[in-house]
């Protein structure tokens, strides 16, 4: 059995890798996984409704599922929860989907404590509850719980925009946080249909007929002749009611004319139904995305199913990429690659640890095996980002996280290969877990497949300078952890043999090597792109900055260790800061507010920043305790 250990964790991997592959269960009869593909534009990019699904919900309340710890799961998919917004904003309205951290805007918003507590229905769940293995408290609400006192809340929010993100009270954010969240949802309700509407397909029939009587008393009007004051009134309200879609219309649902297939020529529902009062009769597509919205009131399956496919039928041919680009991202965000790696990532740390007490040999290639599983899925998401984005893997913060994971597990495989000692699987492991978790919190700001900024529309440098400079934080940040491996096991355990530490120093001398080779040459070839793109080489931006300090560090642990002037725990105390270093280049210099590379404060990254910083600075003082206080050390004289 213990033979056959890393075959049967390899299986199991695989099979769970492949289980993430299937369609997700559907419990209705309604097409929504084809309602899912159906594209539209959003922000400059074509992309799906389950894609707009997904990232609304991750926007305003931290997660894809619709759910309540009190009664449990309410749709059985995004694609599900956003039909539901579309055609039954009734029921959308009950949902708690706008996630709320503050209490000065719990208490801003009429919410008590008696709205705010759970109340759960078992013995066993409240018992939970109190040992805190359940939420005894509410975080997410419905739209209907806040709709009576937004007013005031959208009265707060413009009384703290004109303050400095900066500058903000921790009240002032939390307003304008949540005040965002109901303004996507409200976008999101007004997309399709008109406010309020009951039975918005009648009432555009309805129009549709009375179209030709209002014109014509609106072009009496004009001439000053006498006009049906009936039909004008009817113009006017229906013309006030589209101008508000139109205002707050968050998609671009309908593709311009036969003819044209320029894709930023999609208009707003809102938008097409306003242009109607001079064509005389409304566009097809608003009239299907009714009969759809009516057919999902009425539970008419087979009517929905057709209108899916028919908007199918009638994109295919005028966007065929958008239309192939659409169906692989919605298969794409079911798969969820980057989640399932995050799960393996910890299955092969923990093998890996567990490898150093017991069965080095079988758990250390089950864990490596598992590593390798965890990088294809990783590889195989980045890859699909890439063709769908039409561009090299880093583009964004987001895609940055990814990749330096990427890039460290690469490297961990290499050193799991040559030395054999489950090291580079925990570190991969640990890292690429690490790497995803902040890519996560990343997503929640919206959609990360998102249009370039003019300033960064150059594919050659993205794959050049920013793909290198980015395996320079990966390796750089890699030596540090596993400087930090070095100490935990040596103060932690008595696994720290002198073949042990002396591999080990290998490792981070070798690493921090090639970390400084990609991160100079990246460093240069951001010069280049500067250059070309501003006029100059080097203008002290804070990330340039941070750039050259890890370059800078990395040189100095070099010299340091060639020079003789630290040995291996000097030369792991200079690697773990290299780790404070490549952190401050990677997030803090894009908090300051300032320089080209800014992209803005973000209190939880602070924290988070702040945090890291301080278990790195803990792990150095730990570096300098006495050699012969390391208990794990059975040979001291080694180091």
């Amino acid at each position: 059995m213990k033979k056959f250990l890393p075959l049967i964790v390899l299986l199991l991997g695989v099979v769970y890798l492949a289980s993430t592959l299937r369609p997700e269960k559907n419990p209705t009869g309604f097409d929504l996984a084809g309602f899912g593909r159906v594209p539209v534009l959003v922000n400059g990019r074509i992309k799906p409704l389950d894609t707009v699904a997904r990232t609304s919900l991750l926007t305003m309340q931290a997660r894809q599922r619709v759910s309540s710890p009190e009664t449990g799961t309410f749709v059985s998919s995004p694609s599900e929860w956003l039909a539901t917004v579309f055609f039954d904003a009734a029921k959308a309205d009950t949902f708690p989907i706008i996630k709320i951290d503050s209490p000065e805007v719990l208490s801003l918003l009429g919410l008590e404590e008696k709205d705010i507590r759970i109340e759960y229905d078992s013995v066993a769940k409240r018992t939970m509850a109190v040992l805190g293995f359940l939420p005894s408290t509410k975080s997410r609400f419905s739209y209907a719980q806040l709709k009576p006192r937004l007013p005031e809340l959208d009265r707060q929010g413009r009384l703290a925009e004109p303050v400095e993100s900066q500058l903000r009270t921790p009240f002032q954010k939390q307003v304008i946080a949540v005040r965002n969240r109901v303004i996507l949802y409200l976008q999101l309700r007004l997309s399709v249909q008109m406010p309020e509407s009951t039975d918005f397909l009648t009432e555009l029939e309805l129009f549709e007929k009375a179209l030709p009587a209002g014109i014509a008393a609106v072009l009496a009007k004009q001439r000053g002749e006498a006009h049906s004051t009936e039909a004008l009134g009817v113009m006017k309200e229906m013309a006030d009611r589209f101008a508000y879609m139109e205002q707050l219309g968050h998609l671009r649902l309908v593709p311009p004319a036969d003819g044209d297939n320029d894709p930023s020529h999609w208009e707003l529902t809102g938008t097409t139904l306003l242009g109607s009062f001079g064509t005389g009769k409304i566009n097809p597509t608003v009239m299907e995305y009714a009969r759809l919205g009516q057919a999902w009131r009425k539970g008419d399956t087979a009517t929905f199913n057709r209108i899916v496919a028919s908007l199918h039928d009638q994109l295919e041919p005028r966007y065929p990429e958008a239309m192939r680009k659409s169906d692989i991202e919605s298969r794409f965000n079911a798969a969820g690659p980057f989640y399932s790696s995050m799960t393996l990532y910890v299955w092969a740390f923990l093998l890996a640890v567990v490898s150093w007490l017991k069965w080095p040999e079988q758990l250390g290639r089950a864990a490596f095996w598992l590593l390798t599983l965890a990088f294809v899925s990783t590889s195989a998401g980045i890859f699909a980002r890439m063709w769908l984005e039409g561009r090299p893997p880093v583009t964004n913060l987001y895609s940055s996280a990814l990749f330096v994971g990427w890039g460290a597990v690469f490297l961990c495989l290499f050193l799991e290969k040559f030395y054999r000692n489950a090291i580079g699987s925990v570190a991969g492991g640990l890292i690429g877990f690490a790497t995803l978790l902040i890519a996560h919190h990343l997503s929640l700001s919206g959609d990360t497949l998102e249009m370039m900024r003019a300033v960064l529309d150059s594919n050659f440098w993205l794959a050049t300078h920013v793909i290198i400079i980015t395996i320079g934080y990966s390796a750089t940040f890699l030596a540090g952890f596993l400087a930090a491996i070095y100490v935990a096991r040596g103060l932690l355990t008595r696994t720290l043999d002198k073949t042990t530490a002396d591999a080990l120093t290998r490792m981070v001398y070798g690493i921090v090597c090639f970390a400084t080779l990609f991160s100079l040459v990246g460093t240069v070839l951001g010069g280049i792109w500067a250059d070309q793109s501003w006029g100059r080489f080097w203008g002290w931006d804070p990330k340039e900055n941070g750039a050259l300090l890890i370059v800078i560090w990395n040189a100095v642990i070099l010299h340091a260790r060639w020079g003789g002037i630290v040995k291996q725990r000097g030369l792991m105390g200079l690697a773990l800061f290299g780790n404070i270093v490549t952190s401050w280049s990677w997030f803090g210099t894009n908090m300051l507010g300032v320089g080209l590379h800014s992209y803005g404060f973000m209190d939880a990254a602070f924290y988070w920043l702040i945090a890291f910083v301080s278990s790195q600075l803990l792990l150095i003082a730990l570096t300098l305790i006495p050699l012969e206080k390391w208990r794990s050390f059975r040979t001291p004289a080694t180091a």
